[in-house]
Parts: C-alpha cells; structure tokens; sequence
C-alpha cells in the first residue's frame, strides 16, 4: 500500500517543480515591468478595451461586467485612502498632518499603485476568460444595472472625497512638488552669481 503513495508523490514532484518554474519566470518579468507605470497602464486600458469589444458584439455577460466594475470601485477606494485611516485607528505612528502647523508625513496608500494595476488587470483577465463559457451570461436589464453602478460610484466617491477634505491629504501626485535635481540647482546657483 505504501508503493502506491509513494508512486504518486513522485509522479506529483514534476508537477510541481514545472509549476514553481513557471511562476519564477511570471515573477521575473512581473518585476521587471514594475518601474515602467505608463506602459502597464497603457497595457491594461488596451485588455480593457478589447474586454469592451467582446461583450459589445456578443451582446451579453453584463452581470460579468457589472462585477468587475464593483471590484475596481473597491479597488480604488483602496487606492485613494491612506494606509492607517486617522477615523478608524488612532496610531502612535506617522499619521496625516491636521493642521497647518502639523510636521509633514509622506501619503501611504492602503493599496500600492503597483498592486492597484495588477488586481485590475487580473480583474479583466479573468472576465475576458469568463466570456467563452456561457453558463456565466446570466440574462439581465443591463441599464438598471449601470445606473445602479453610476449613482454607487458617485455616493462612494462622495464619502472618499468628503474623508480627503476633512483629513486634508491629496492621494494623488498632481500639483506636488518634486525634487528637479542638478538642473534647478545649477539655476538656482546662477541666479546668485548676478
């Protein structure tokens, strides 16, 4: 009886060495890709156009659609707020600045933009498989279930922009300063030379 088990857990280890081989080399280009933010994002909306195209001709998989859009709103409310929320968790550690006088604190995200754009490209991964299998195109009234989506976003992100004014923190990087390096040094030095 002990052959059989045996016979079975050596057929299984080439599996599973083929199986960690394989997500060694999806790591490796994964990592490679992170530094390079707009053309992931410019690979994503390409995924999510061609997604739209597809349940645009074949007229169905709408309740697919609606989900992945409720999971990208979730994703996003991730994205937008900070990592340790000052309404939820008071913290001894590094927490927004409330006042004018406040020491600044750097804006951590509770979702990393590098994980935000992975899980949306899963999302439509794995929405884009699920139109080849039929028993997933539930019958639906699509416009009921986009109204129901447009008026969730806006009261959602209501709140979220609500929560960014009463906590004063911009979680994205639009209209902050950043470091210019030798260019606004070298300016600046000759400046004073006059």
């Amino acid at each position: 009886m002990e052959g059989v088990g045996a016979d079975a857990a050596s057929a299984a280890a080439p599996l599973n060495q083929w199986r960690h081989d394989v997500w060694k080399l999806f790591q490796f280009y994964l990592d490679k890709t992170t530094p390079h933010a707009v053309y992931r994002w410019v690979g994503t909306f390409v995924l999510a156009c061609l997604y739209a195209l597809r349940v645009y001709y074949i007229q169905g998989f709408y309740i697919v659609t609606y989900g992945v859009g409720i999971y990208i709103l979730n994703l996003l409310i991730g994205f937008l707020s900070p990592l340790v929320d000052p309404e939820m968790e008071p913290s001894d550690g590094p927490m927004l600045p409330t006042k004018g006088s406040d020491e600044f604190k750097p804006f951590i995200r509770r979702l990393p933009e590098f994980k935000f754009w992975y899980a949306i490209t899963k999302a439509f991964c794995v929405a884009f498989l699920m139109t080849f299998f039929s028993m997933f195109d539930v019958p639906v009234f699509w416009p009921i279930l986009l109204c129901y989506w447009v008026v969730l976003f806006i009261l959602t992100m209501k709140r979220q922009i609500m929560h960014m004014i009463k906590y004063k923190y911009v979680p994205l990087n639009i209209g902050k300063q950043k470091y210019g390096g030798k260019k606004s040094s070298a300016s600046s030095s000759g400046s004073r030379a006059d």
